[in-house]
């Protein structure tokens, strides 16, 4: 991985460069996790990680029968 270095402010606070912002998908108020390694910090997004937890939790669940037959509601 190429090198990139960030700034951190006299309020402790990191800037990461915005070309890796735009590659790890991090934006305003997405949560970081901060890692010790040996030799320094790994931060690590929790952007996948969070809607990877969720993915598959409805499937083969059926919509209750109300919601079901209104579903549409709203579109007509």
């Amino acid at each position: 991985m190429k090198e990139t270095r960030g700034i951190v402010t006299s309020k402790g606070q990191l800037v990461i460069p915005a070309r890796l912002r735009s590659t790890l998908h991090i934006g305003r108020g997405t949560r970081v996790r901060f890692e010790r390694i040996q030799g320094g910090i790994a931060i690590y997004p929790e952007v996948e990680q969070h809607i990877e937890r969720f993915r598959g939790i409805l499937a083969g669940s059926r919509l209750p029968a109300e919601l079901a037959r209104d579903r549409d509601r709203d579109l007509r």
